[in-house]
This record gives structure tokens, sequence and C-alpha cells, in this order.
């Protein structure tokens, strides 16, 4: 794409994902600018799935800067609650839950499922929308395999990452690194897949 775009507006309020996709597209020369620098907020996300919404956010962030946006959707589909908390992970407690209040939920759902059971998946649709006709939507998802914790371990990360165990690197999600992190993540996947998409872009005009 001849002149990409200088900015790019990520259509979250998340300082942690704003840090984690900045540094997946470290070598793409544009700036990534999260929307609340607008002073817009997130629209109500109305989807059934996760790719549905990250293209709500994505579309509504366009709409309000006339710049290219990217959005993504995430969330945990645990395999002993049928899915839940799905497309609701981050209001899983209820609209203004905090992120304590969701795994406290959780821990208690899943109180009395044993170990070999407690299998999940994080999920995650990622969709970066031009402000234009020509160019089409590119889209993505990443899908990263753990089990759920009967209690939280690391401190770092942010949402469910202190209870999600990744039986490969023998860790949960708030013991890595954003480094660790990335390389293995239902969204480091699919923001590496969408960057592969971008490149190929680039390269082809």
């Amino acid at each position: 794409m001849k002149n990409f775009p200088e900015k790019i507006v990520l259509a979250t309020g998340n300082v942690g994902k704003l840090k984690e996709i900045n540094e997946l597209f470290a070598a793409i020369p544009t700036d990534i600018a999260a929307q609340g620098e607008f002073g817009i907020e997130s629209p109500e996300e109305t989807g059934q799935t996760f790719m549905e919404n990250a293209l709500l956010k994505a579309r509504y962030a366009v709409q309000q800067t006339g710049l290219p946006a990217i959005a993504d959707d995430s969330g945990l589909s645990v395999d002993a609650l049928d899915g839940r908390p799905g497309v609701r992970s981050a209001r899983y407690a209820g609209e203004d839950a905090t992120d304590a209040q969701n795994i406290d939920l959780l821990l208690k759902e899943l109180d009395s499922v044993a170990e070999d059971l407690r299998g999940a998946g994080f999920y995650c649709a990622v969709a970066l929308v031009f402000p234009d006709d020509i160019h089409a939507p590119l889209i993505a998802q990443g899908v990263w395999r753990g089990q759920i914790l009967r209690q939280r371990e690391g401190i770092g990360g942010f949402g469910y990452d202190p209870v999600f165990y990744d039986k490969a690197e023998h860790k949960t999600g708030a013991q890595m690194s954003r480094t660790e992190k990335n390389a293995v993540s239902h969204r480091g996947g699919a923001f590496s897949a969408l960057l592969q998409q971008v490149e190929a872009l680039l390269e082809k005009n």
C-alpha cells in the first residue's frame, strides 16, 4: 500500500493490550494510538461472535476519527461451562466487573470440576478497517489452549491470565513476560497473522 497511514487507532482502552500490540507492530512504519487519545469510548458490543465485535469496534473508531482502526475481541471459553464466559468475558461478573471479580466468579463456578475437565481456550479475533472502500478489512484469529487453575499464580498480565495455565510453558499467563506471552497467546497469534497480511500489503504496493 502506497503512503501507508502514519497513524492507526487501536480501539481499546486497555493499556496492557496497547503495549503488547505496539511491540508486535514495532517494524511497521506507523504510530498506533489508543482511541482514548481521540476521546472515543467503545460502542456497545452487540455481536454474537468475537469477529463481529472486532469489526463493530474497528468500524466505529474509523467513523469517529477518519483514520484506519484496529480492534480485537477476545475472551475465555471454558469447556466445562459450555463455552462461557465467551464474548462476555470482560463482563462475566457484571457490566462494570473488575478482572478480580470475573476471576472470582469463574473459580466459584469451577469449584467442583475435576482437574482433567478444567480445559479452556482463549480466543481472539482482530480486524483492521480502512476509511475507504478500496481496501477490504484485514481479519485474523488466534487460539491459546490451557487449563484453569484453582487459585491465582503470577502478578503480570491482565484479565484471566493469573488462572490460565499453559501446560507446555509450565506457567500461567500472569507468570510470563510480554515477549513470552506474545509468542504463544491467542492475541499474539491473531496479531501476528494480521501483521503478515499488513506486510504482504506493503510489499504488493
